[in-house]
């Protein structure tokens, strides 16, 4: 489902609305104080959209955490 912003003209409030279409429909039906806030979409890769200079770990290095967390009761080892 996508995510929508709107302002609230009454206030000047901005916030995100996580909806489908139909019930965004019917919330801009129920609340004419609220306009959509239009932007342009935003394409990009996966890998461009993470924390800049982090790479993305591959299946097979994830798969070795998860074999040292099972080997290793009580680790803090985090998995994907």
């Amino acid at each position: 489902m996508p995510i929508y912003q709107y302002k609230n003209e009454k206030t000047g409030e901005v916030s995100d609305k996580f909806m489908s279409i139909a019930d965004m429909e019917q919330f801009e039906i129920d609340n004419p104080h609220m306009k959509k806030i239009i932007h342009a979409a935003a394409f990009a890769a996966p890998e461009r959209m993470s924390i800049p200079g982090v790479k993305k770990t591959d299946d097979n290095f994830n798969s070795l955490l998860k074999d040292m967390k099972k080997k290793n009761p009580g680790s803090d080892i985090r998995t994907r």
